[in-house]
């Protein structure tokens, strides 16, 4: 769990949103993919998916890397890598700040994931099968660290003073990252951090799911009686995080505070979910927010839309909150499926985004809500809303649980009493 507190040290905004996914390239066109409800489902295209019976995704259709990468040749990185360079560069954008800027200042960069690489890995194992490793592709091989995902940020923006890390806590990793430079801004390590995940659609994760029996045959409708299952899906999100004193000081337009966040690892089971885990994460994270359950306005889950994960999570959620005190409980994976790493940091930056522009975004191709569930979560169409405190859950295999709390920030130093 996190060590810090909501009653001490610096308080720390998120002034800038980058995000790459299947509804909308950049903060604005995310914004509106978020609000209309967008379906990010298309047929799967980025590898062969001859054999299977079904095999729809969400994936990025409309992202070109060179018009964000300048600081390095494009295919230098993998495709991951990419989403991750270029949500950096367009949170920095976003949040109006210059190279320079962060240049001058004590940074981090953060970037969670769950598959790395693997889209190349696929490439190098599929050249392996057919020539020996003999046959491998060197610009794929040098593509493969993981650790790229972070190093990519720093050399593309030429950063000297910074720490690059990159958290391979598979699912719940962005959130994971975002804990961690919430704790390095508070504490007064660094003065700018750009946080988020990362993942790209590869085969070996398709055909995991796939062989789990919980790929979707079209559409991805968690907490619906009829759901599915997941549709994988791939992006980044990368959110440019400051103390409230150097963002209120050049005048930066803030999206959200970063409460606090709580962090769990049960590690019960391999891939099932456990309610009792969930619960005290999120308990956690409610402790070190310094929030109670009734100030809560909408919760974004984790919902992956498989049988296990929604009623596991919603009972988790009912268990903190009470049956009859349920906050409206979300899933934007009905849009942009489950994009592994980078998901959970997605989901932080819509949560940003209802905060700053009022509303609670859709859980869109849903039909019938589940009793077992009995969560609302916000059928099909965006609701308006003023919002204070929002929740976001994310969960992972093994039990690496991860849940952030933001906050809104109207007036740039105090939050409304919920």
């Amino acid at each position: 769990m996190s060590a810090s507190t909501h009653t001490a040290g610096r308080r720390v905004v998120i002034t800038g949103l980058g995000v790459v996914t299947s509804i909308g390239v950049g903060v604005r066109d995310f914004a509106a993919g978020l609000r209309a409800g967008r379906s990010g489902v298309t047929p799967i295209t980025v590898f062969d998916t001859e054999g299977f019976a079904h095999a729809n995704g969400c994936e990025v259709t409309d992202f070109r890397p060179e018009d964000w990468i300048t600081g390095q040749r494009p295919e230098e990185l993998g495709r991951a890598g990419q989403f991750s360079v270029a949500a950096a560069r367009m949170a920095l954008a976003d949040a109006g700040l210059a190279e320079d800027d962060v240049r001058a200042r004590r940074s981090l960069v953060s970037v969670g994931t769950t598959d790395g690489e693997s889209h190349d890995l696929d490439q190098l194992a599929a050249a392996a099968m057919a020539g020996g490793p003999q046959s491998y592709d060197p610009a794929v091989a040098r593509r493969i660290p993981a650790g790229r995902l972070s190093a990519g940020i720093v050399r593309e923006l030429a950063l000297t003073d910074v720490e690059a890390v990159t958290i391979p806590t598979a699912c719940a990793a962005g959130n994971y990252a975002v804990g961690y430079g919430y704790d390095a801004l508070r504490s007064g390590d660094v003065d700018i951090a750009l946080c988020g995940g990362a993942d790209a659609a590869c085969r070996k994760t398709f055909t995991g799911f796939y062989r789990l029996g919980t790929v979707a045959p079209e559409v991805c409708r968690p907490f619906d009686k009829d759901r599915e299952g997941i549709l994988t899906g791939e992006g980044a999100g990368i959110l440019l995080m400051e103390s409230l004193d150097s963002a209120l000081a050049r005048g930066a337009r803030i999206y959200a505070e970063v409460l606090g966040y709580g962090l769990a690892c049960d590690a019960l089971h391999p891939v099932a979910p456990d309610r009792d885990s969930i619960a005290r994460t999120i308990e956690i994270a409610h402790r070190n927010a310094g929030v109670t359950p009734d100030q809560i306005d909408f919760v974004s889950a984790h919902g992956t839309g498989t049988k296990a994960n929604d009623v596991t999570e919603a009972g988790a959620i009912r268990r903190v909150f009470g049956a009859d005190a349920m906050p409206r409980t979300v899933s934007i994976k009905s849009m942009i499926g489950h994009s592994m790493g980078a998901a959970s940091a997605v989901a932080a930056a819509a949560c940003a985004l209802a905060l700053t522009e009022g509303f609670i975004p859709p859980t869109i191709n849903h039909r019938e809500t589940d009793p077992e569930c009995a969560v609302d979560c916000v059928p099909n169409e965006a609701v308006a809303a003023e919002l204070d405190i929002v929740q976001n859950n994310a969960l992972a295999f093994g039990g690496n649980n991860a849940v952030l709390i933001l906050g809104a920030c109207r007036d740039g130093r105090e939050r409304s009493a919920a």
